[in-house]
């Protein structure tokens, strides 16, 4: 999973996740169901959608909240994370549904904010 972080990912909802199979994505969701084994759990996104993010090793740790994952979209358009990041929300809590907005202004926008360009680009 280590090429997943080398390339530019792209920020996605989980509707729009089946639409970047074998691509690595960004998907920001509130954890609404982990697995027993810790293998996997689902992210709820602002609008209310669901996917399920893939781990390589069980979780370590307990997940809650709103939390960041990287990683590339599988052929069950399912989300193989190489990381995740938990939002911490103890002072501000993060606005899914805004942040779903700006998520489709991107792709519908997409001439002005471009996918998979880089710093040496």
């Amino acid at each position: 999973m280590a090429d997943v972080v080398d390339v530019p990912r792209t920020r996605v909802s989980a509707g729009l996740v089946p639409e970047f199979q074998g691509r690595a994505v960004c998907l920001v969701g509130r954890v609404h169901k982990i697995h027993p084994t810790g293998t996997s759990f689902i992210l709820t996104d602002g609008d209310g959608k669901n996917v399920t993010v893939e781990m390589s090793n069980p979780l370590d740790e307990e997940l809650s909240g709103v939390v960041e994952v990287v990683g590339k979209v599988t052929q069950k358009a399912t989300i193989k994370a190489a990381y995740y990041t938990p939002f911490r929300e103890d002072k501000n809590s993060f606005d899914l549904g805004l942040y779903h907005e700006a998520v489709c202004i991107l792709h519908e926008f997409s001439q002005y904010y471009p996918f998979g360009i880089t710093g040496d680009n």
